[in-house]
């Protein structure tokens, strides 16, 4: 059993949405309630994926939050609040190395995390 997590330790969240509009509503209001510390924007994004039963293909952006594992719940909750998507996309990845001042600085802009 993995031990548990850290509160400060940083995650990168990815968000599929619908348009970059969207997606850059919805990374202003998380980095601006301190859930996210930044929201990296990429347009273009082809997605092939099955739902209702056939297979399915959407243009999409993709959404890329920095955060902590302590915001990780709160911040989900307030995708699902936003996001148009029945079941949206919004997978949390561990980062296990980077470069620390940023790392630091993510972990000191996110509500609710020590520096």
């Amino acid at each position: 059993m993995s031990p548990e997590p850290r509160a400060d330790e940083v995650r990168t969240v990815l968000i599929t949405i619908p348009d970059t509009e969207l997606g850059e509503r919805i990374g202003r209001v998380l980095v601006e309630e301190r859930l996210a510390a930044c929201a990296s924007l990429v347009p273009g994004v082809t997605s092939v994926f099955w739902w209702e039963g056939a297979v399915q293909q959407s243009e999409e952006a993709l959404l890329i939050l920095k955060t902590t594992a302590a915001c990780c719940q709160a911040l989900e909750a307030r995708v699902m609040e936003l996001h148009p998507y029945d079941v949206p996309e919004v997978l949390a990845f561990e980062v296990r190395d980077g470069h620390e001042p940023y790392l630091a600085w993510v972990r000191g802009e996110v509500r609710g995390t020590e520096s």
